[in-house]
């Protein structure tokens, strides 16, 4: 499928800036460009790959300023976020793909599991019984959704994911651990999507709840009791531990570790590999373990890269010091 430049700039409300019957069949990232391609400068470290690039077309943001001029070969359309744009485009690229759906015949699905319209579970995946799911979702290959679990419309689960499976859960006895119970389940709301070989923890009662519009990375663990609010991103290899809630749009980065039965507020930051032992506020951004406001975290970093040089300075301060005593 091909498509001009003059046609892709008014589908994403763009300047042309060039040859307007450019034509494109690909995308490609601006350093390794190719004819026919388009690409993408968003991040100003790489506005020298504009002057090279071999892409056909490239989308800029309105306020780039370009110190000379470009590739007679290469068109440009200046667009308000050329981020946003490409997402946008990507987008109407993926919904021109032919969509599986149905249930492949390696796949194991309970017979009293409910799948709604438009679905496609993938081989070797496993819904057990009572399990309900929504419309259009996508079940991908060696995913399993446990029991009674339930999941809204427009929901992606990548491979290797569990959905369902026992909290963590043991109470100290003078012989060891007695397991507690699990018998609560998971909801996942609409457009949620979790990244591969993430689990999410059935509760020990009621649920453990993704909400809405979530985006979960890949190897991610939700516990028992968690709630996860609307359009909370957590990058991967991060936790959270049980009745532990998160609010709304937070970012949690990579690593990032959050102990249970503490609340965080919405719209709020959290650093990679930030530890987490208390509530967070609204809007607070934080780094660090335990964490600190993230505003903190750098001043204090920068004191720390120069602690040898402090040390140093403090033992000849003593000495000098301690001579000065000895001359009294």
């Amino acid at each position: 499928m091909e498509f001009t430049a003059k046609q892709i700039a008014e589908f994403i409300q763009g300047r042309v800036e060039g040859d307007e019957n450019a034509a494109i069949n690909s995308f490609a990232k601006i350093e390794e460009g190719r004819p026919g391609a388009i690409s993408f400068l968003s991040n100003p470290k790489y506005t020298h790959y504009i002057y090279e690039t071999k892409s056909s077309v490239c989308l800029v943001d309105d306020s780039l300023t370009l110190e000379k001029d470009v590739p007679a070969t290469l068109t440009l359309i200046r667009v308000k976020s050329a981020y946003e744009a490409v997402s946008k485009l990507l987008s109407l690229y993926d919904s021109m793909i032919p969509k599986k759906t149905g249930i492949h015949p390696l796949a194991f699905v309970s017979e009293t599991a409910k799948i709604g319209e438009n679905c496609y579970v993938g081989p070797f995946a496993c819904i057990g019984d009572g399990v309900t799911i929504g419309d259009n979702c996508r079940i991908n290959p060696n995913v399993v959704i446990y029991d009674g679990c339930r999941l809204g419309n427009r929901v992606t689960i990548h491979s290797g994911s569990v959905i369902g499976a026992d909290g963590f859960g043991f109470a100290p006895t003078e012989h060891g651990y007695d397991k507690i119970p699990q018998i609560g389940i998971v909801i996942i709301e609409d457009d949620v999507e979790i990244g591969a070989n993430t689990c999410v923890d059935r509760s020990t009662m009621g649920a453990t709840i993704v909400r809405k519009g979530v985006k979960l990375d890949n190897l991610i663990q939700v516990a028992h009791n968690v709630e996860v609010g609307e359009n909370t991103v957590m990058a991967a290899q991060s936790g959270i531990s049980g009745s532990t809630k998160i609010g709304q749009w937070c970012m949690i980065g990579g690593q990032a570790g959050l102990s249970g039965h503490i609340k965080v507020g919405n719209q709020v930051q959290i650093g990679p590999q930030a530890g987490i032992i208390s509530a967070v506020r609204d809007g607070q951004k934080v780094m660090g373990s335990p964490q600190i406001d993230a505003s903190e975290y750098f001043k204090s970093y920068a004191i720390f890269h120069k602690l040898p040089e402090l040390y140093k300075e403090i033992a000849a301060l003593k000495k000098e010091i301690e001579e000065l005593k000895k001359t009294k």
